[in-house]
Formats: structure tokens, C-alpha cells, sequence
């Protein structure tokens, strides 16, 4: 199993936190959703720079904050200060959370977890369902066996699902894990697989089209 590797936060370029602070398109629903369903206690597992820790705050959930960066943690406390948040915060490795047996309500984990192996991913879903209560869901997202970077042979293969990525930047020589649909049933066997989507995303970077295929999966402990 590979050790553990945060985002280095620190070289993250001004102009390149924007998207770092605005909540992805279905934190929206999922807020929704799980204030409907009477959910209260929130972790925000991979705050990163506390983009879905503030929107859940503000809206009276009690948040979470948990990440492997001493500097996602300072900087999101940062950030809750200026808006009167109050956050419980924690560093760690999601490979061992930090916290009791059935805690959470909700968990919500996007572009996180899949940075391990397969044998670490195996762990961090143990985890999950460790700490999730009775009728907990938990919202995370995956890399897809799709996607370009799992194609990329340069990048060592650490196991049949994990390469290590090897392009400069925050991300340099992090694990990424790939599923495809039967991996993800397997994976998450001990829970009921509430949806399961694969989105494409597409950007431009040097004046030539990219893609990005990632799985988002709801999952609810049954």
C-alpha cells in the first residue's frame, strides 16, 4: 500500500484558486437533499481550501473539516473565521480517520479518496462505513479507467488500478486510483449504491481540447 500524499497547496498560483473556492454543481442538491432528509453532522473529508465546509456551514450544518494538509486546514479555518463559522478541524490520513465509530450523518469526499491504491482504497471505504451512522449517505467521486490519465504509460503503474501521476504541479507524484462500473459494485458491496454517473468534463489548456472522466457514486449504509 503507497503512503499517504496531500496537495502541495502552497504552489497553487493566485489565479488558480478561484475554482478552489466555488462548490461543485451538485454540492447544491446534496445540500438539499440531506437537509431534507434531517441530517445535521457533516464531514467535509478533503476540505482543500474549505469551498463545501463554508457553504455547508452557512446553511447550519455541523461541519467536519478533516485533510492529510496542515495548510488546507489552517487556510480553510481562515476563511471560517471571516464568515463567524465555527468548524471542527482535523489532520490526518483517511487511510486511519480520526474519529469515533458512527459520527456522521453525511460525508461528502470529491476527487479525494481516489488518491491511494487499490489495497488503501479498500481501507478508506472501511473507513467510511466505520464512522457513517445507521442510514448515513456518503457522496464521492472517482477517477474513471476512461479518463486520459489512467492512459498515460509514462506515469508508473503502481497496481492494475492505480498509476502515479507525474505532470508538474500541486498534484506531482500523487497516486490516482481508476474504477470502472464492476469495480465500483465490488468495491461497494457492504452499502446500498443509491446512483452511480460517469461526467465528462472539458477544458482548454494550450489551445487544444482535453477531457476528464470521473464517477460520482452516492452511497447510503444500509
Amino acid at each position: 500500500m503507497v503512503k499517504s500524499k496531500g496537495w502541495n497547496w502552497k504552489i497553487l498560483k493566485e489565479n488558480e484558486e478561484e475554482v478552489w473556492k466555488n462548490p461543485s454543481i451538485e454540492s447544491y442538491y446534496l445540500l438539499n437533499r440531506w437537509k431534507s432528509q434531517g441530517k445535521e453532522k457533516f464531514l467535509d473529508l478533503g476540505c482543500g481550501l474549505g469551498r463545501h465546509s463554508i457553504l455547508f456551514g452557512k446553511n447550519e450544518f455541523e461541519v467536519n473539516c478533516f485533510d492529510i494538509s496542515q495548510e488546507a486546514i489552517e487556510r480553510t479555518q481562515k476563511w471560517a473565521e471571516t464568515e463567524n463559522l465555527k468548524f471542527n478541524y482535523k489532520v490526518g490520513d483517511m487511510l486511519e480517520l480520526p474519529y469515533e465509530n458512527e459520527q456522521f450523518d453525511c460525508i461528502y469526499c470529491r476527487n479525494v479518496i481516489s488518491h491511494t491504491d487499490t489495497e488503501g482504497m479498500k481501507k478508506v471505504i472501511r473507513e467510511l462505513n466505520r464512522v457513517m451512522k445507521d442510514d448515513a449517505e456518503c457522496y464521492l467521486t472517482l477517477g474513471s479507467k476512461d479518463t486520459w490519465g489512467f492512459k498515460q504509460e509514462d506515469w508508473p503503474l503502481i497496481d492494475p488500478n492505480t498509476r502515479l501521476r507525474m505532470d508538474e504541479g500541486p498534484e506531482y507524484k500523487i497516486p490516482h486510483f481508476y474504477v470502472d462500473y464492476d469495480l465500483i459494485k465490488v468495491l461497494f458491496n457492504d452499502f446500498e449504491i443509491v446512483n452511480v454517473y460517469q461526467v465528462v468534463d472539458y477544458y482548454e489548456k494550450n489551445g487544444e481540447t482535453n477531457d476528464s472522466y470521473h464517477y460520482h457514486i452516492l452511497i447510503h449504509k444500509k
